[in-house]
């Protein structure tokens, strides 16, 4: 194989892939003939996605990840290589969003939640990427948020969390240009998912007014999570030479009428 293709088989892990992105992520990547690795802490909905993915006639398997946990991502690590062999593509999609006021947050609900979103993603990287400079080739992509740019209130560390994320991720692209290996970041805007259905309905609906009160919610349309995954699936699948290295999804506005 010439230095610069990509192998015909890129075996690819999905973190954070029981819902929303990350589900939408693995049928996705399956379905451009990834074999997809699932990972999360609720395991029993992974296997909900990877049934669906091997009745697709795609392949998949699925373990246990807590990216907060060494032991745990060392041991997914582990399993994923001998189960799929080496791990061509990596996706950092775990994360987590509650409504909070920075100032009235414990301090350790935020610092957890910090581990969860930077914290988590460097594991995986000190996880997949020194095999992957070795070889010479390889995805990192890290699902960010368009709050990293247009901060939005009342998230508690959302912002803090997805700001800290892109920086290690910005100057991982410089660490590893000329190396084989590609870090990239898709930024999603507003998009359905589970995360923050267990919002309590009057604090998502002040949190939802601040937004609008602080222009950063122009119109309510928001996406599917498959908008996402699609990106997310371009990006990793572009040839040997190119790098996509930041990609923003944002939900359009409606067709305004135009009177005759």
């Amino acid at each position: 194989m010439s230095r610069y293709a990509q192998p015909d088989r890129r075996p690819a892990v999905v973190a954070g892939a029981s819902s929303g992105i990350g589900a939408a992520t693995a049928l996705a990547l399956a379905a451009a003939g990834f074999p997809v690795a699932l990972g999360a802490r609720r395991t029993d909905k992974c296997e909900d996605v990877a049934t669906a993915i091997r009745d697709a006639g795609g392949e998949a398997v699925v373990h246990a990840l807590d990216v907060t946990d060494d032991d745990s991502v060392a041991a997914f690590a582990s399993a994923v290589t001998s189960d799929l062999g080496d791990i061509e593509v990596v996706i950092s999609n775990a994360g987590s969003v509650g409504p909070g006021t920075i100032h009235e947050v414990p301090t350790e609900r935020f610092g957890q939640e910090l581990d969860l979103a930077v914290l988590g993603a460097h594991r995986l990287v000190r996880a997949f990427v020194p095999s992957m400079i070795t070889r010479q080739r390889g995805d990192i992509l890290f699902v960010s948020s368009d709050v990293a740019v247009r901060p939005r209130p009342f998230m508690s560390s959302y912002a803090a969390g997805k700001w800290g994320l892109e920086g290690m991720a910005q100057a991982l692209q410089m660490e590893l240009e000329g190396t084989g290996v590609r870090a990239s970041i898709v930024r999603p805007g507003p998009t359905w998912s589970e995360m923050g259905a267990d919002w309590d309905v009057d604090q998502a609906a002040f949190v939802l007014e601040q937004w609008v009160r602080f222009g950063l919610a122009r119109h309510p349309h928001f996406m599917k999570p498959t908008a996402i995954a699609d990106a997310i699936t371009t990006v990793v699948s572009a040839p040997r030479g190119v790098h996509l290295n930041l990609v923003e999804v944002s939900p359009e506005a409606p067709i305004t009428q135009q009177e005759a």
